[in-house]
């Protein structure tokens, strides 16, 4: 095995992963709208001083909708590729899709107001 081989693959597969991650961030508004979110939570953590667990539930939670809608993002680019004409089944496809980020985002967002209303209403 040559170290220097693997070592450069290694460093390939992040620099892939990290320019899709900005492909996404530059073509999707949702993908925008869930990196202001993200750094709306971290602003507010910091001004409230969340607790070692309500950090991890956090990022757990910023982590889980990013990730969805990365995975939204390559089912709806594979779909539009393999079927470009209007086709129920492809509509089918990207509407689940969706609706994963959808029960996600909705999910992350009581989670955010369990833990931050209660310290804003203080």
């Amino acid at each position: 095995m040559n170290l220097k081989k693997e070592y450069k693959k290694m460093i390939n597969s992040f620099k892939y992963a990290i320019e899709g991650f900005i492909s996404s961030f530059k073509t999707e508004r949702n993908m925008k709208n869930h990196i202001l979110a993200m750094i709306c939570v971290i602003i507010l953590g910091i001004i409230y001083k969340l607790s070692v667990k309500e950090w991890m539930i956090c990022i757990i939670s910023i982590s889980m909708v990013i990730s969805a809608e990365l995975f939204n993002t390559a089912i709806e680019t594979v779909v539009d590729m393999i079927s470009p004409e209007k086709n129920e089944k492809a509509k089918l496809a990207k509407d689940i899709s969706a609706a994963a980020v959808l029960t996600l985002a909705v999910g992350a967002m009581i989670i955010g107001a369990i833990i931050f209303i209660p310290k804003i209403m203080e």
